[in-house]
């Protein structure tokens, strides 16, 4: 189960930046990131004078002439740029279900409009790419990956005809992630004092707010301890998530919220798989059921999986929603911490 699982062009330059673990903290990001000139007034897809963005695969700095137009992404991030008001040439990665709606990943786009490269893992159609002169392609970077949905063996063939960005997600903490999202769309020409982006930080910072305001006050009226779980549910068995690894859910843990922690998550440190007859491993009072496609739904689990339906906090009507790959935009971040209160008050302890 994944985690949910060549020279420059000319006109482009690297340079190192600064040494790994190093650089600006959260609340300096927005100012220091990104072009000093004015936003471009065409609706924030393009930023005057030359472009400037660290690519944290490597801790290097990309530099252009001039802010590129033709950006390529990975689905979830065009979908925090899109946030922001920047739009994107291309997609790659979930984008579109079976029957055409959005996928999860896509966010707020309007993905009937997007030209999608590739739909699922190990799908990227090179060729269209190409055919798009693509400028600047941009993409999560977790660790032990490189640009999160571009195959592996045709990377360098990808990064030869435009120069990568990773924006690192499985380390900073959610709200950090955003800052280096919300400097991506600034430098890409958004307005991030516009009265809808100003809007969207003011509501991740209630959002944020709304987590331990909602789990204090269950665990003041009630007297007891409240312990919630988050999990994924996949045929071969249950996945309990462990919180530090998932920045949403590390976010919830600062603030307050107590997670089961998996004694014995898998190599990569995201998931305990449990099998299907050990469910019962762990006591929770909620469940947080991960909503990203390919997770088998709640009243499936109910009618197919006996042991799933016997869990104390099923019985009780306690299963809530997560999402493992937030869009990582101060609306899309506000969107899920706002999810996880809502659950957590609807809860309350059991025995």
């Amino acid at each position: 189960m994944p985690l949910r699982p060549v020279p420059a062009p000319s006109g482009c330059s690297r340079r190192t930046f600064f040494a790994a673990g190093g650089g600006l903290g959260a609340a300096s990001l927005l100012a220091a990131c990104g072009s000093d000139e004015e936003p471009a007034g065409d609706g924030g897809n393009a930023a005057a004078g030359p472009f400037s963005f660290l690519d944290e695969r490597d801790q290097t700095e990309v530099e252009l002439e001039r802010a590129p137009t033709a950006v390529v992404a990975f689905t979830g991030l065009a979908a925090a740029l899109y946030d922001y008001g920047v739009e994107v040439a291309a997609v790659f990665g979930p984008t579109t279900l079976a029957d055409g709606s959005p996928d999860i990943q896509a966010g707020r786009m309007p993905v009937e409009k997007l030209t999608v490269l590739g739909n699922a893992w190990g799908e990227f159609d090179v060729e269209k790419y190409a055919q798009l002169n693509p400028q600047l392609i941009v993409s999560h970077y977790y660790e032990g990956f490189d640009l999160w949905f571009v195959p592996e063996e045709r990377l360098e063939e990808v990064e030869a005809l435009a120069p990568g960005i990773g924006i690192e997600v499985s380390k900073p903490t959610l709200d950090q992630i955003i800052d280096r999202h919300a400097a991506l769309a600034k430098a890409l020409g958004a307005d991030l004092e516009s009265e809808a982006n100003a809007a969207g930080i003011e509501r991740f910072g209630a959002a944020m707010a709304s987590i331990p305001d909602a789990y204090f006050e269950i665990q003041q009226a009630t007297g007891r301890e409240y312990r919630v779980m988050a999990v994924g549910a996949w045929p071969d068995g249950l996945y309990v998530a462990n919180p530090p690894m998932f920045n949403l859910l590390g976010k919830c843990v600062e603030l307050g919220v107590d997670f089961v922690v998996p004694d014995d998550p898998d190599q990569n440190g995201y998931w305990e798989l449990l099998s299907w007859e050990n469910v019962d491993k762990y006591e929770a009072d909620a469940i947080f059921l991960d909503i990203r496609t390919g997770n088998i739904d709640p009243e499936t689990l109910v009618a197919d999986y006996p042991t799933w339906a016997a869990l104390p906090a099923v019985q009780a009507g306690q299963v809530y929603r997560w999402n493992g790959e937030p869009i990582y935009s101060h609306v899309g971040g506000a969107v899920e911490l706002e999810r996880i209160a809502e659950g957590i008050g609807a809860g309350r302890p059991l025995g």
